[in-house]
């Protein structure tokens, strides 16, 4: 990565002779008062916390979604402000939420630098501000990044009896998985256990007869080797991608597996029909439900 696709001072940059005062006016773009990142660097939440911190002068704690963001979390929203925690009555420039309040040291922790929330400290806060399926989401993207777990975040809860929102996090907490890799299959995997049926199995790996690995599965159960996957727009769009799909369900058939795909326009509006689908696969296996 180039030098300068990062947020950095721009004070700092011409002290140290890498830039002068005319190539920093015109070959970058202020996001704050003396940071800047070179133009036509797309903004990212990750570029957006490294920004609120320089501009803090690391006099903060990086937060939320901020923090989530520090610790590799995908899938968050790139235009969301900066989320920072400081000490004192302080004007945000916009982009920035500053929030009050202190948090123990037990709950921090560096990241490149900066100083951030910890994962479990990040997904307590993250559960409570965002109540539902949203909520699950989010936990399930940070715990993915991270491995942390749900019983790491219930130990920070178990620190804070009185946070408010905290009621919300433990019903997110229930339905929580680190094998979800994108939010569709958070929702997908939730419609199957809201519906009645046996949690399924994430990141699934399937065998062969010989042991190796033949592929691996967005979720299913390997009782009945039936697997459901979501398929992205990329599935569709893309002749390569597409091919190798044609080529890996085949093998999964020949294994004896039954697949059921799903795609964002089913999910979201015939959610029945995904329902309907996935029963018929795990009867026609055997399983009665």
């Amino acid at each position: 990565m180039d030098t300068f696709d990062a947020p950095f001072l721009g004070t700092e940059a011409i002290a140290a002779g890498a830039l002068t005062a005319y190539e920093l006016r015109h070959g970058f773009v202020r996001l704050h008062r003396n940071v800047y990142v070179r133009r036509g660097v797309a903004p990212t939440a990750r570029n957006r916390a490294m920004a609120a911190w320089l501009w803090a002068r690391g006099k903060g704690v990086l937060t939320g979604l901020s923090a989530a963001a520090v610790h590799g979390t995908r899938w968050i929203d790139d235009t969301a402000p900066a989320e920072i925690l400081r000490l004192g009555h302080v004007r945000a420039p916009a982009g920035i939420v500053v929030r009050q309040g202190c948090i123990p040291d037990d709950e921090l922790c560096p990241v490149d630098g900066m100083v951030v929330t910890s994962p479990a400290r990040t997904a307590f806060d993250l559960g409570r501000a965002h109540p539902g399926d949203r909520g699950v989401e989010i936990l399930d993207a940070l715990c993915n990044a991270t491995d942390i777990t749900p019983a790491a975040i219930l130990d920070v809860a178990r620190c804070h009896p009185g946070a408010r929102g905290i009621s919300d996090l433990r019903r997110s907490l229930l339905l929580v998985d680190a094998g979800a890799e994108s939010p569709p299959e958070t929702r997908t995997r939730l419609l199957l256990v809201r519906d009645g049926l046996p949690p399924p199995e994430t990141q699934l790996l399937v065998y062969g007869s010989d042991g190796s690995v033949l592929a691996r599965g967005d979720m299913g159960w390997k009782r009945w080797q039936v697997l459901v996957e979501y398929d992205g727009g990329q599935h569709w769009t893309d002749p390569t991608q597409r091919a190798r799909d044609i080529d890996r369900y085949a093998v999964l058939e020949a294994a004896g597996w039954r697949i059921v795909r799903v795609g964002a326009q089913l999910l979201a509006g015939r959610p029945q029909v995904v329902l309907d689908r996935v029963r018929a696969a795990l009867h026609a296996a055997g399983a009665r439900l």
